[in-house]
């Protein structure tokens, strides 16, 4: 256990009231299509049920998609859970309307990567797959 073979896997999240969910069904489909296994929970999950989800599912990654403005509060809750249960090893990483302002903050808060609206599916592929694995401990 806790090698990391097989596929990277990756839960994506629609946490909080937002109800506009294309733009993460965008980014899953590129996660699969580029041979990852990803676990999409759906519109108005919980800090608490992502980071549930996460573990359960063995993540190695949460992509967060966040159009409602409450990016600050969702970011820092689902860290602060993983830290909580000792999954601080799960990367996280968003999306959305995020203003340009609030990236540096959720950086230092722990967000692994932000994607603005312009970001391209190929970009965050790519990205996920450098990053989303740190080296297994021997």
């Amino acid at each position: 256990m806790g090698v990391a073979a097989g596929p990277i896997r990756v839960v994506v999240a629609k946490p909080g009231l937002d109800g506009h969910d294309r733009g993460a069904k965008v980014i899953a489909r590129a996660l699969r299509d580029a041979g990852m296994e990803v676990i999409y929970t759906g519109l108005h999950q919980t800090p608490e049920q992502i980071v549930d989800t996460a573990i359960q599912e063995d993540a190695d990654a949460i992509g967060l998609s966040i159009l409602s403005g409450a990016h600050n509060t969702l970011f820092a809750a689902v860290i602060e859970l993983l830290e909580q249960r000792d999954a601080a090893d799960i990367l996280v990483f968003g999306g959305g309307i995020i203003p340009e302002a609030d990236i540096a903050p959720l950086k230092e808060k722990g967000v692994a990567e932000i994607f603005t609206p312009g970001a391209t599916t190929a970009s965050i592929v790519d990205w996920v797959r450098a990053n989303a694995r740190q080296p297994a401990q021997a």
